[in-house]
């Protein structure tokens, strides 16, 4: 195989799955809408009639919302074979491994694979987590080998991460990209370190979930529809823990941690840890953070109490302003702040109340960020002190929003994880995994992010990001967990200069 041929390689060609499990599973039907036929190899007769039932499910779910039609359902099923029999995925010009995450396990496959198939087969990992140039240590033919990241369901999730590993040919990783869009998924390129690039920036979101829970900033209840109501995730992380399972969460955090050789920005949960090991798994065992035992009580969001609208004066540079079209300027106040009642009211950014009242000599209350102040229901806030707690009640009644107070801690909540999901998309950033428009990619169609961190990063002012990472870093002793790195810096001079 040849760089001038290598574009033709794949049309109508077979594809190998290894693996018929969940992932394989879906990545078969995946090919087989895209008009391959497709060969799934698994060494368990119930594994295999699994992954038959779900291709078969698939193709009806697709046939019920209209996007297919019967023929093309009973076609889709059609092309998919499965076998027992590892010889039998020879013919296929790519095979892609779907296997239980275990590296022993993974290289016993790709050796067992290299000893049958022809020189220019192209082999790939679905590997989430390890290292793809590891994986290719023992192999014959390295330059054949990827890494090929679909996200679970695999029919539903538009990403793939393509990694290159050391020895992949530059050739086959784009033809593979290139498969991957004409299958019509979302492929980004990803440099091969541990996590790629959506495992590895996702774990703040996690991370500092588990950190405000742990904290008692708030009910988990609460946590979680903060992080939905006021940032627009489909799930809040204590929750989606509870979706994934606890035990499978928590190892993806220490594997992270570990491979990057204890770096605390990836620290993983105490907390979750002990959920882990205690059997408190989440929806699967029964109970997590929630119970979802059937005679369990629901538990609601811990929403404040309304007040009465009182009189209002705005600094002279902030939003609050036009929010009230009576609101009285008064340049003696600091900026972004208004004055309820002889009580400062302003955005968090990254100061605990308590510091600013300090400060300024007065009562402090603080609004955690809100993606869009249109759409949210809620607003949460934190005080100084009590007096603070009425004004602040009084303003987010004005705005006629809910009420949620939590623990005054730096960044308070979602602040805090938004800052530390673009700390760490930065990261990767500067480590080169990959560039701007793929980190955005991957986070908005990997995992479903409301907006791409960058995207987020360069709209609210990556100055404001470095001063207050700043602030929680000198507020919480815990500079290098949250120390704004070198490249945000430089991003940050760089956009005060254009």
């Amino acid at each position: 195989m040849t760089s001038t041929n290598i574009t033709w390689f794949f049309k109508d060609s077979v594809i190998g799955i290894c693996g018929a499990g969940a992932m394989g599973a879906g990545i078969a039907q995946v090919a087989a809408q895209a008009g391959h036929n497709v060969i799934v190899y698994d060494s368990f007769d119930e594994a295999l009639d699994v992954g038959k039932t779900r291709v078969a499910k698939g193709a009806l779910a697709l046939l019920k919302r209209g996007k297919i039609s019967n023929e093309e359902a009973k076609a889709i099923q059609n092309r998919v074979k499965w076998t027992k029999n590892i010889k039998d995925i020879k013919p296929c010009k790519l095979i892609i491994e779907a296997i239980i995450e275990r590296r022993d396990a993974k290289v016993d496959l790709f050796a067992q694979l290299e000893a049958i198939v022809t020189s220019s087969t192209i082999l790939a990992s679905n590997t989430s987590s390890l290292s793809i140039s590891s994986l290719a240590m023992k192999l014959k033919r390295p330059e054949n080998f990827l890494g090929l990241h679909f996200f679970n369901p695999a029919p539903i999730m538009k990403l793939v991460e393509v990694i290159s590993g050391l020895g992949s040919r530059p050739d086959v990783v784009q033809s593979c990209y290139n498969l991957m869009e004409e299958w019509g998924k979302i492929a980004v390129m990803a440099k091969d370190v541990p996590g790629f690039i959506v495992n590895r920036i996702a774990r703040p979101f996690y991370g500092e979930g588990w950190r405000a829970y742990e904290e008692e900033a708030a009910s988990a209840a609460t946590i979680d529809f903060l992080y939905r109501d006021l940032a627009g995730f489909r799930m809040g992380p204590l929750e989606l823990g509870d979706l994934i399972g606890h035990d499978i969460n928590s190892k993806a955090a220490k594997s992270i941690f570990n491979a990057y050789f204890g770096q605390t920005r990836f620290s993983p949960s105490l907390t979750q840890a002990s959920f882990a090991e205690s059997g408190f798994l989440g929806r699967k065992s029964g109970r997590g953070v929630y119970d979802y035992a059937e005679e369990a009580v629901k538990v609601g969001v811990d929403f404040a109490k309304v007040a009465s609208l009182k009189m209002i004066t705005c600094g002279p540079n902030t939003d609050f302003a036009k929010w009230f079209t009576s609101a009285e300027i008064d340049s003696k106040l600091p900026d972004g702040f208004v004055e309820v009642d002889g009580v400062l009211i302003g955005f968090s950014g990254g100061h605990t109340a308590g510091f600013l009242a300090y400060l300024y000599g007065m009562p402090v209350a603080l609004l955690d960020v809100a993606l869009d102040l249109n759409s949210v229901s809620a607003l949460a806030y934190c005080v100084s002190d009590e007096r603070a707690d009425e004004a602040a009640r009084a303003f987010i009644t004005g705005l006629k929003k809910k009420a949620v107070r939590v623990k005054d801690r730096p960044g308070m909540i979602v602040l805090r994880t938004l800052l530390q999901i673009v700390n760490a998309a930065v990261d990767a950033l500067r480590d080169q995994v990959a560039d701007e428009a793929a980190i955005d990619k991957a986070m908005l169609y990997g995992v479903n992010y409301p907006v791409g961190p960058i995207s987020w990063a360069r709209g609210y002012g990556f100055d404001k990001v470095c001063a207050a990472l700043e602030a929680i870093a000198n507020e919480t002793g815990q500079g290098r967990l949250y120390v704004a790195n070198e490249k945000l810096k430089s991003l940050a001079r760089f956009s005060k200069n254009t």
